[in-house]
């Protein structure tokens, strides 16, 4: 009897192995579709990409049950409850800001958790200067700058980059191959492959770069006095997370990742049942509204344009789907 439950447990591991292996193949893709009530799923990876390459795109350690401290709740740009639009894009609101829906490409690297805070910021900046500020946050230097945030491509906590901007600043800085802003991003982005899925083959693991202390991207930009700020930083509760993108702009939100959503194309995603636990993720939520009568977060994701519907997704809102709404996070501009 013993052998016989040995030999059962032998033979269920290594099914789920299996299952676990081939989570990104078209088999497994047709069977999200045929569970998935409210999105739909494609295949946006190579069905040979192994489970820890996509663990690896994932870096937010910010994701919990409990909302921590300190959560802002009030605040006198706050509208009333009322007042709140049952739907809202923040791309229309600030057309000025061409920052706010610019998907970027974290590349083969963990750091998610410093696009989805440099990006809120960079949209926040725009927002709080009428458009006179409109260009991207340097997201090279936090990754590999703010030690205190964590240990950059393998992973940091969104809210110690907002603390990371009130102490210390952070300096412009654009996409990867350019000379935009002072401190352009180094990680070169998964490329489309013959199938145009995203593609790291080949490449191995980014490796955590050095700290400079100057601009190397426009040398004309003087390193000391591009430092930007933010007054404070803090979670929001549930209430509190459309009020504050009303008033400043998009927030980061981290969120737990199942092996159905790296498989995102369209609709409001939410977990289907038999999905396995990957990793936290970082994002920037720039909206929100209803699609089929299902309430959604819009979010704007760092995976390239090629993943999902165009780089962004849509998420099941108000029922903290996947912790989404315990681990938002955000910050008021210093101008």
């Amino acid at each position: 009897m013993t052998k016989l439950v040995v030999l059962t447990s032998i033979v269920l591991i290594s099914i789920r192995l299996t299952e676990q292996s081939n989570f990104l193949s078209i088999d497994h893709i047709k069977k999200i579709n045929e569970v998935a009530k409210t999105w739909k799923a494609k295949q946006n990876f190579p069905p040979n990409t192994p489970r820890e390459r996509i663990v690896r795109l994932l870096g937010s350690q910010s994701v919990s049950n409990v909302l921590k401290s300190p959560v802002k709740d009030n605040d006198p740009l706050y509208v009333e409850d009322s007042e709140i639009p049952s739907e809202f894009d923040a791309r229309t609101q600030w057309k000025y800001c061409s920052t706010i829906g610019l998907v970027r490409n974290q590349g083969n690297c963990g750091s998610c958790w410093a696009f989805g805070t440099t990006s809120a910021f960079a949209d926040r900046l725009c927002v709080a200067t009428d458009g006179s500020f409109d260009q991207l946050i340097s997201a090279e230097q936090l990754t590999f700058c703010c030690h205190r945030c964590g240990f950059g491509c393998h992973g940091g906590n969104p809210y110690r980059a907002w603390e990371y901007f009130k102490r210390n600043g952070v300096v412009t800085g654009g996409n990867y191959n350019t000379s935009d802003g002072c401190q352009p991003y180094k990680v070169p982005p998964c490329e489309k492959d013959t199938e145009g899925h995203s593609s790291c083959e080949g490449k191995s693991v980014e490796r955590n770069h050095k700290c400079p202390k100057d601009c190397y991207g426009n040398k004309m930009i003087v390193f000391k006095s591009d430092h930007h700020k933010i007054k404070d930083a803090y979670y929001l509760s549930n209430s509190s997370i459309q009020k504050d993108v009303i008033a400043y702009g998009p927030v980061e939100a981290s969120f737990d990742v199942y092996d159905d959503f790296p498989s995102y194309e369209s609709g409001v995603y939410q977990k289907t049942e038999n999905a396995s636990y990957l990793g936290g993720h970082a994002v920037k939520l720039i909206g929100w509204g209803k699609e089929n009568e299902i309430p959604y977060w819009l979010m704007v994701n760092s995976w390239g344009e090629q993943w999902g519907d165009k780089g962004m997704f849509k998420i099941l809102r108000g029922v903290n789907e996947c912790g989404i709404e315990n681990s938002t996070t955000a910050g008021v501009p210093l101008v």
